[in-house]
């Protein structure tokens, strides 16, 4: 009995035919699945730019608006007015300020001035005050 394998029947090429068809398949469907896949890829990094490219813009806008407005003449006589003391003519400063909230009783005025008289001296000077002079901390 002959070898089905060794006789060059129908059958047999048939096998093969369909065999080859099926790798063919299969690696052009692998294929296939690559590429969608490199697709996704790039139209999420596409995205991802897109997006990043909309902030910028919009922090560019915000930049220009406030380089407009501090290049602006309102914003510099603003700050020359609140910064220098500037009047315009017809102009009248009024100052509000409220009783006896802001003014400093003398002794308060005293201790400021002490303070920073103390802040002034060098470290030296500092202990000699503590050790030899007018101690605060003694008791």
């Amino acid at each position: 009995m002959p070898n089905p394998l060794e006789q060059n029947s129908p059958f047999n090429i048939a096998r093969i035919i369909i065999v080859a068809g099926f790798v063919i398949v299969a690696y052009m469907l692998y294929n296939l699945t690559v590429s969608i896949y490199e697709n996704y890829q790039i139209d999420s990094h596409i995205a991802d730019f897109q997006e990043k490219n909309s902030e910028l813009e919009e922090e560019n806008l915000d930049k220009i608006e406030s380089y407009q407005y501090y290049t602006s003449d309102k914003y510099i006589e603003k700050i020359a007015k609140e910064n220098l003391g500037l009047v315009n003519q017809g102009e009248k400063v009024i100052v509000i300020t409220a009783d006896g909230e802001n003014q400093v009783s003398e002794e308060e005025y005293k201790e400021s001035q002490t303070l920073a008289m103390r802040n002034s001296w060098s470290n030296p000077h500092k202990w000699w005050e503590f050790f030899f002079g007018e101690n605060p901390f003694k008791y």
